[in-house]
């Protein structure tokens, strides 16, 4: 199992980025795709999960509303729609894997991507 994100960079207050997650060892319909992140002396938190065999979705409470995690099977890949960003929002942005149902605990989680950088500054 192996996980790959993109998507990350610099971003004014405001706005926007869509972060990628592409895998590959299995198919998007077992396993659940959830995002964490973790800022500069903070522990991993988790933002957003897709299950992987009812597709239903899940948001920390903090983006709900800014955030949406969707997937396309064709490509392996889940997207998180990252919008209204902020400065709470800068943070290294991980894709993990390996249960079958959502959660937003880091520990629940054995396989992760390399994580990709968020910054947003003016």
């Amino acid at each position: 199992v192996q996980l790959q994100a993109s998507g990350g960079g610099l971003v004014q207050p405001g706005g926007s980025l869509r972060l990628s997650c592409a895998v590959s060892g299995f198919t998007l319909g077992y396993y659940a795709i959830a995002w964490f992140r973790q800022a500069a002396g903070r522990e991993r938190e988790g933002v957003s999960c897709i299950s992987g065999t009812s597709g239903a979705r899940y948001y920390e409470d903090s983006v709900k509303g800014r955030f949406t995690i969707s997937r396309d099977s064709d490509k392996n890949t889940v997207y998180l729609q990252v919008d209204s960003l902020n400065s709470e929002d800068t943070a290294v942005y991980y894709c993990a894997t390996g249960v079958v149902y959502c959660s937003l605990r880091a520990a629940s989680y054995r396989y992760w991507g390399q994580g990709t950088q968020v910054t947003v500054s003016s």
